[in-house]
């Protein structure tokens, strides 16, 4: 070591780069889909009637999108992580989404099965309150079965004549679907609260992008050369009567122009 210190501040300076390159490498900015697991389900808090939703968008290369969105499928119908109802399925030639219905303990292993080896783009989580319409839902319940409760008070009377127990009867059966309605209802609610919806949409990366377009193309040159060509034809035959009456004006003017010239001579 020179007295002056320089070989030390090379070697401190050598290792505080290769330190701040480590870092960069694992910088949070990276955004592939090693990142989801913090992509989990949600669920209310006690007494909280909150109905979630994730929206997410998922980049992968062209060629494993519909893979991909096949194993995602069959995962929510062996019911892979959980119970799992398939709500909707969109697919194209270059993009695919699936809606699906899972349990929150589900959400984040089928996210990251579904983006595997891909990228986390967009991503929405929202909430909606249903606790109005559950108690509102409650309170007509509670008024139905009170009603049917007096129309039962009513059907054991023995005083009762024969006309008035068959539209006791029919009053009975109104109420007792109505009550079958709510329940589902009701069914409905508690599936919502107790799952999350999870909509996922499979897009291609930039390069696949990119590849499909030029090949798309290439596959479309001769069909578009055909196109412009008829296209051009078309509006062609559209000036050709215009081109052959303008020629013989064209010739008269000319006569003309040249006779004018003779004269003034």
């Amino acid at each position: 070591m020179q007295p002056d210190g320089k070989p030390a501040s090379r070697h401190s300076l050598v290792l505080l780069l290769l330190a701040s390159l480590s870092l960069a490498a694992c910088s949070p900015s990276d955004r592939s889909l090693s990142s989801a697991s913090a992509i989990r389900g949600e669920q209310g808090q006690a007494g909280a009637m909150l109905a979630y939703e994730h929206e997410l968008t998922l980049t992968l290369p062209l060629a494993q999108i519909a893979p991909r969105l096949a194993e995602t499928r069959q995962a929510c119908e062996t019911a892979r992580f959980g119970a799992c109802n398939i709500l909707r399925i969109e697919q194209s030639a270059e993009r695919a989404d699936i809606t699906l219905r899972i349990a929150p303990t589900g959400v984040e292993p089928l996210v990251a099965m579904a983006g595997e080896g891909g990228e986390l783009g967009q991503r929405v989580t929202s909430a909606e309150d249903l606790a109005d319409a559950v108690a509102d839902m409650q309170r007509q319940q509670e008024r139905l079965r009170a009603q049917q409760a007096r129309l039962d008070d009513l059907a054991k009377r023995r005083d009762i004549s024969v006309s008035d127990l068959i539209a006791l009867s029919k009053e009975q059966a109104g109420i007792e679907n109505d009550l079958q309605a709510l329940a589902q209802v009701a069914a409905g609610h508690q599936r919502r609260l107790d799952t999350n919806r999870v909509t996922l949409s499979f897009t291609p990366s930039d390069s696949s992008q990119r590849a499909s377009n030029l090949r798309e193309a290439f596959a479309n040159l001769l069909d578009n050369l055909a196109d412009g060509t008829a296209q051009a034809v078309e509006k062609a035959s559209y000036t050709l009567p215009f081109l052959i009456l303008a020629f013989p004006t064209l010739l008269l003017w000319v006569w003309l122009w040249r006779k004018f010239v003779r004269r003034r001579a």
